[in-house]
């Protein structure tokens, strides 16, 4: 027998169970009937609010891992707790297999300036200091030299597309320049993990695109694994490998776009996902259908993987109904009566 335990890697972040309770006695909710009850139940009896409640999860090495929910969902106290900015009740978190809970201060302090950094809504830029040195000011802290933390700087200022800005201060950049210097900043350091609590919320939306795309580009480049925050599903859709969506402390789905758009857990994540034109995010493979015995078919295939817009003009122009590929296996046909429900956005079938 063959091991493949060696070609899949250990997840970068392991989250097993979570819980962040606040309010008087939290420590004694978890594990009780009490966990059971829900928010309101819950803080009506003891005063006590459960943040996040019972989430467990896994982000693999290099992917954008993206945590949505409305405004109290939990999502921002979660992203807190992975590093121990807010200390969770009970549960646990590994980075890289490294337990964070059972980490000392000393070693906790180098996770935040070595493994792992923040990207928030608030910049929090030091108005007195010149953009090279907001951006290599995690450095100064790690002792590096400044001739040394400002080359460093310089490659960052040129990734982050700031070339010239450098001796500039921050009340002169626009919004998307000062969130372009804390992207910079939390490159620097060089981490494995990059974590954003909604860093793109107070752009305009003009600006917001740019720093999404900003993001995706960057990741294109660096391969950093990111944990991305947001409470706009179009936002999470265009940046997430995967997405979790979070209800009053709790993950309701946790799946690729197609899969939250395709196949919603529940009618929140429907609620959610109602307006996602279908066609430009599920792939052939949610409306192929069987090949009839004997039926004729177009000579060129489609790969299943093909977003159904994309096939739009090929569909309709064809004949014949085409073959569909996943791989060297054939999943089924795609023909214009199966591509049409999808573009006036009715939900398909779930495929097997």
């Amino acid at each position: 027998m063959t091991d493949t335990s060696a070609s899949s890697p250990p997840p970068t972040i392991a989250v097993d169970r979570l819980w962040k309770v606040f309010g008087p006695k939290a420590g004694k909710i978890v594990g009780t009937p009490l966990a059971d009850l829900s928010r309101v139940e819950l803080r009506a009896k003891t005063g006590c609010l459960a943040a996040v409640r019972d989430v467990s999860f896994e982000v693999r090495q290099g992917e954008v891992f993206v945590v949505m929910g409305l405004s109290g969902s939990g999502k921002s106290t979660l992203v807190r707790c992975l590093t121990r900015l807010i200390e969770p009740t009970s549960g646990e978190v590994h980075i890289n297999g490294e337990p964070v809970r059972a980490m000392s201060p000393k070693r906790l302090r180098e996770l935040r300036r070595h493994g792992v950094a923040m990207v928030f809504q608030h910049f929090g830029l030091l108005p007195h200091r010149q953009v090279v040195d907001n951006i290599a000011y995690g450095l100064e802290i790690q002792g590096m030299s400044k001739t040394d933390r400002h080359r460093r700087a310089a490659e960052v200022l040129s990734l982050v597309g700031l070339d010239g800005h450098e001796h500039q201060y921050p009340d002169q950049l626009s919004g998307g320049m000062q969130q372009r210097v804390g992207l910079a900043r939390a490159l620097a350091t060089d981490p494995a993990v990059l974590l954003f609590d909604e860093p793109f919320s107070a752009l305009d939306p003009l600006i917001r695109r740019d720093m999404q795309a900003e993001v995706r580009r960057l990741h294109a480049e660096v391969g950093k694994t990111l944990v991305f925050i947001t409470h706009d599903l179009a936002e999470a859709l265009s940046l997430g490998d995967r997405i979790a969506v979070m209800r009053d402390g709790a993950l309701v789905q946790v799946g690729t776009p197609e899969e939250l758009v395709g196949a919603p857990a529940d009618d929140y994540v429907a609620d959610f996902v109602r307006e996602v034109p279908r066609a430009d995010v599920l792939t052939l493979r949610w409306i192929v259908r069987a090949a009839e015995p004997g039926e004729v078919l177009e000579d060129q295939p489609l790969p299943a993987g093909t977003v159904i817009r994309d096939t739009v003009e090929r569909v309709l122009r064809a004949a014949h109904p085409i073959a569909v590929f996943d791989g060297d296996e054939r999943i089924g046909v795609v023909d214009a009566e199966r591509l049409l429900p999808a573009l006036i956005g009715h939900r398909p079938p779930v495929p097997a």
